[in-house]
């Protein structure tokens, strides 16, 4: 059975009919304008050396060229090998505060939103890597525990809404003591955990969470997202949120936590902006240059690559197109045809008395 290794490619056949298209209406134009100049009874007589089926010929082999690189192109595959896979990477717990106060939009859409899409599109660098997901607000759970699974950790991620912890609040605290009970063992050194959060903590026990972090050795890179001037925290129902005195919130990021946070665990602070969120960067800089382990070894089948077949072929018949021209070979008598190393010769003076 063939597979391809990008079907969408295989669009590209459509090119084949609309260039046979092409030349039946070139054809018929040249034909038009050949009428314009000389009557079609006389044609023969005028080009009696053009061969109709020959043009025909090399229509046919630029059509097929054309339909076997668009089949080159989308990756013919037959026949495979099993081939021994390890995959090796990192442990990557990634936390999303889901308080109200991520439904600010000093971020568009609003932080929470943002925050999503730019973990969405790390996704795509991760490699091999296994990751997990931590929601937290007053309190913190484990959304994913770590996988390789990408898709079933963005099914979680898709998953997570403003008000999905019902204790409201945000605690720095429990996001970490959640996220270093998901890591499996004390591998450190191949362990790290990402915080997305505006750093508003309204928990306790901060100190003792990094405390605890420290102590294992996991590193903590916190995301601040928000802006310092702070926004005000709409509703679903319409209007902003309120205090108990009636005041509207607003929510500003705190950097100097999330900061200190960073620094105590050897990680790094980063914020994030509306132009720039930053997360593929920070992965890039300094969480995909932490050592490596193996985290599987697997048995995979390897289909073999045959593309070069009809590319081949392609080259090929684009090499001999040019070489078929639309003109009949000139005739030859027969006896030179038979004999081409004979010449006639030519009477002798002797001869020419002799007759």
């Amino acid at each position: 059975m063939i597979q391809w290794r990008d079907p969408t490619s295989l669009a590209a056949l459509a090119l084949a009919p609309a260039l046979v298209a092409f030349l039946a209406w070139s054809l018929r134009r040249r034909r038009q304008a050949l009428a314009v100049f000389v009557d079609t009874a006389l044609l023969p007589a005028v080009t009696p050396d053009l061969d109709p089926r020959r043009r025909r010929v090399r229509a046919a082999l630029l059509c097929v060229a054309v339909g076997l690189l668009a089949l080159a192109l989308g990756g013919p595959m037959w026949g495979f090998r099993w081939q021994q896979v390890q995959r090796e990477g990192i442990d990557l717990i990634i936390a999303i505060d889901t308080s109200r106060s991520m439904l600010a939009t000093d971020v568009k859409p609003n932080r929470l939103a943002r925050a999503k899409l730019a973990v969405q599109d790390l996704l795509a660098q991760i490699g091999g890597d296994r990751v997990g997901l931590v929601a937290f607000a007053g309190s913190a759970f484990l959304q994913c525990p770590l996988t390789l699974d990408v898709g079933a950790f963005s099914q979680s991620l898709q998953a997570i809404e403003a008000g999905i912890i019902p204790r409201g609040g945000t605690n720095l605290a429990a996001a970490i003591d959640a996220s270093l009970g998901a890591f499996e063992g004390r591998q450190a050194q191949h362990q790290a955990l990402v915080v997305i959060t505006d750093g508003e903590d309204h928990g306790s026990g901060l100190e003792d969470a990094i405390r605890r972090a420290t102590e294992r050795g996991v590193k903590i890179y916190t995301v601040g997202i928000g802006t310092s001037e702070g926004e005000l925290i709409p509703l679903e129902q319409g209007g902003f949120l309120k205090d108990r005195s009636g005041r509207v919130v607003k929510s500003r990021l705190d950097e100097t936590t999330l900061q200190k946070i960073a620094t105590d665990t050897g990680g790094a602070y980063l914020h994030a902006t509306d132009t720039a969120f930053g997360l593929t960067e920070l992965y890039r800089d300094y969480i995909a240059t932490m050592e490596k382990r193996e985290l599987a070894s697997t048995l995979e089948r390897r289909f073999e690559h045959r593309f070069q077949w009809p590319l081949l072929a392609a080259f090929v018949l684009l090499l001999v197109e040019p070489l078929i021209g639309e003109r009949r070979p000139a005739a030859r008598p027969a006896r030179a045809r038979r004999f081409p190393w004979r010449r006639r010769r030519e009477p002798s003076a002797g001869d020419r008395k002799a007759a």
